[in-house]
């Protein structure tokens, strides 16, 4: 028999002893608790382990010792005594055993390999564990991707529908988490100074970047099958890319808001095969240096075939077809092995229509949310150098995101704590994904043949990006904006 729940809302993480769980899950958990946000909250981990509950205590907290920086053994007293655990096959037999360990509001947190998402969902329903009773709710969680291809994505769909309505289904995106993510919305739309130059009147080009030093590490055998566009342009990318174009909703309400992104993703000018060259760009590192360290290529990466023709960096040009985007171009792009850990949504806004000062030289004035590798807000603008003469400079005026004292939460402690309020602001409806994959479709197909282009480890990524950009621009240097540049 399970602990007694008594009132309390139950989370069951299904995948309980897998990395994600151990990683992220139980660390972001156990930091709310900790900060008083998940009082009665119950966690019930479920997973093919036939442990004790004991055992799966163990489990959590040699992980906690790892991966929970403020871990403190009082606070883990009071956390562990929330755990309970089930070991069981993935099937609706096993899952029915879950009735008497939950409370009257469950959350099933799906921690499970993207192939198992409807599987999992199907047997809960067939468990009779979706149906909501009364005074309570049920809700899944899915972590993405959402599918392979569009294709897929509507067969998933549909197998979750069969026991599970969409209002009940929150898939996660962890950037949606992310501070700074969330700043984008605060900061744009509660400010009135920007809202008249946010339009393609002012912006000249849009650029979004998420690089990455790392390679695959130990996750070929995933990467190999996915590649950069399905892994990051398709879901982390393209969410920045419609909060970042979106309307200004009319009131403030989950639905409003993926209303308006879907409007953005709708109103992409479609990919064909002959406009192909000039709106995506791939690319495949080979061996090279960071410092002084020696990198692999990607096909003598341990689990990667010798003649992968998979792609570790992505770009895409996109286009929007309304009043407010007609004519500027959104850069997107995202890579393994390159010149540093950085990640921004960069807006440069057109030159002044007339004469500057002297020999002042008007560079473009760029406005960058800065995600890694520091959360901050940089406003690049133009002002006299200081001396006698009259000559002008470029500036940046930098706005951390956070002071000193501030209490910062992860992705995954807001997004956890969202599922658990029932706001779905941050969560992907279906017809968000389903778009997505409309966008990228036409590249998914063309690129399932040829080879990508090759670029260093340790570089600034393939030159094929470059024919993407319009004459006169210039992609951010990933290495500069690290080391500390505007």
């Amino acid at each position: 028999m399970g602990r007694s729940t008594d009132e309390k809302t139950t989370l069951v993480i299904l995948g309980a002893t897998g990395d994600l769980t151990r990683r992220l899950l139980m660390p972001a958990l156990y930091r709310l608790h900790r900060l008083g946000l998940t009082p009665d909250l119950k966690i019930v981990g479920y997973a093919l382990q036939n442990w004790p509950p004991a055992r799966f205590e163990r489990h959590v907290h040699r992980a906690l010792r790892v991966f929970a920086p403020d871990f403190e053994t009082a606070a883990w007293k009071r956390f562990a005594s929330s755990l309970d655990y089930l070991g069981g096959e993935l099937d609706s037999e096993g899952l029915r055993r879950l009735r008497d360990r939950l409370g009257p509001s469950v959350l099933f947190y799906l921690a499970l390999p993207p192939s198992l998402f409807g599987t999992a969902a199907q047997a809960l329903g067939e468990a009779g564990l979706a149906r909501t009773p009364r005074g309570g709710w049920r809700r899944l969680m899915v972590e993405k991707p959402f599918g392979t291809d569009l294709a897929s994505a509507q067969a998933l769909r549909r197998q979750m529908h069969r026991h599970w309505q969409e209002e009940q289904i929150l898939r996660i995106d962890h950037f949606l988490g992310k501070e700074t993510t969330q700043n984008l919305l605060v900061f744009r739309f509660a400010n009135r100074f920007l809202e008249p130059v946010w339009n393609a009147h002012h912006v000249e080009q849009v650029q979004i970047t998420y690089a990455e030093t790392l390679g695959v590490e130990h996750r070929a055998a995933y990467y190999d099958q996915v590649g950069a566009l399905r892994d990051m342009l398709q879901n982390h990318l393209m969410q920045l890319f419609s909060l970042t174009a979106i309307e200004p909703p009319s009131h403030w309400s989950p639905e409003v808001l993926r209303d308006h992104k879907v409007e953005v993703l709708r109103a992409v000018r479609p990919i064909t095969g002959r406009t192909l060259a000039r709106h995506a760009a791939r690319g495949q590192y080979r061996a090279g240096r960071l410092g002084r360290k020696v990198l692999a290529g990607y096909r003598n990466e341990p689990g990667v075939a010798r003649d992968s023709i998979t792609e570790t960096f992505a770009a895409l040009r996109l286009e929007i077809d309304n009043w407010r985007w007609q004519g500027v171009p959104f850069y997107l792009r995202s890579g393994k092995r390159l010149a540093s850990n950085t990640s921004e949504i960069a807006i440069q806004f057109r030159k002044p229509p007339g004469a500057v000062p002297g020999a002042v030289r008007a560079d473009p004035n760029w406005m960058v949310f800065r995600i890694q590798p520091h959360q901050a807000m940089n406003l690049l603008a133009n002002a006299k150098r200081p001396g006698l003469e009259l000559l002008g400079h470029q500036v940046a005026l930098c706005a951390p995101y956070a002071r000193s004292g501030e209490v910062a939460f992860s992705a995954y402690e807001q997004l956890l704590m969202d599922a658990l309020a029932g706001d779905r602001s941050h969560f992907l409806r279906f017809d968000e994904v389903e778009w997505a994959w409309r966008v990228l479709e036409p590249v998914l197909k063309a690129w399932r043949t040829g080879v990508p282009d090759f670029y260093a480890a340790g570089s600034e990524g393939p030159a094929a990006q470059v024919r993407l950009l319009d004459r006169g621009h210039r992609w951010r240097p990933i290495r500069l904006i690290a080391e500390g540049g505007a």
